[in-house]
């Protein structure tokens, strides 16, 4: 691999994301046991965004397998130089249409599908896929203008779609938590889309028996997440610090 692409990495702040990925790792084994799951029951998912290749680098080879990325620009310009460690890769952030054809020469999901039209033109792409492509109906649980996903009355109805659709395979669901120091409030958001997950599971629509993950937590709340049911967690800040 070209010495540009891997490029050289401070080994001390190396270490500290080690360091940092394990402590993350403990405290999520940690929730899930007091939240009465195997200590194993959620992933973390490493949020990189706007950090630099030589930091992923270093959170993979010390155990993160997930990444996920918000742009579609860093995906790209990171793939090359991930492409040596096993990992996979997760779209996180909003998707245009026209970058479609770039995100699913890296993403291994697709997270952030919150209408019909997208999850269409991602599947007519899909299609020629070997294998399908995994995506996660977005949800805005919160209520916030602020926050992109489908809202929760119409999740069902677009998940049972998006599941039918050919060349992809839904896998769950995500959604991006309330910004409030009300834990209660919080919690409610993140059990709104449990409640979805367990509709669309249970209702024996084609292609939904499988899709049981919820994405949901971040380095702030992961604990309420975790308590709720989250698969997966998306850690940025607890891991990398804080972005610059």
């Amino acid at each position: 691999m070209p010495e540009s692409l891997t490029e050289a990495f401070d080994p001390a702040r190396a270490r500290a994301i080690g360091q940092a990925l394990r402590v993350t790792q403990e405290r999520v084994a940690a929730a899930c046991v007091a939240a009465g799951r195997p200590e194993d029951a959620t992933a973390v998912l490493l949020a990189t965004k706007t950090q630099p290749a030589g930091a992923v680098r270093a959170a993979i080879k010390a155990g993160g397998s997930l990444i996920g990325e918000n742009r579609v620009q860093e995906l790209v310009a990171k793939g090359p130089a991930l492409a040596d460690l096993p990992h996979q890769a997760h779209l996180i952030g909003p998707l245009q249409s026209n970058k479609i054809p770039a995100a699913l020469r890296w993403a291994d999901c697709i997270q952030t599908v919150a209408d019909l039209s997208l999850a269409q033109k991602l599947s007519a792409r899909a299609e020629a896929r070997p294998a399908p492509l995994e995506v996660m109906v977005q949800v805005n649980t919160s209520g916030e203008d602020t926050k992109s996903g489908t809202q929760p009355a119409a999740a069902f109805d677009l998940a049972a779609q998006v599941a039918g659709l050919p060349g992809l395979r839904l896998t769950g669901f995500m959604t991006i938590g309330l910004f409030s120091p009300d834990a209660a409030a919080v919690a409610k958001g993140f059990a709104a889309l449990r409640a979805i997950r367990d509709q669309v599971v249970g209702s024996g629509e084609p292609g939904t028996a499988g899709a049981t993950h919820l994405s949901m937590g971040m380095s702030g709340d992961l604990e309420i997440a975790i308590a709720e049911g989250a698969t997966m967690v998306r850690v940025g800040t607890a891991v990398f610090g804080p972005r610059v």
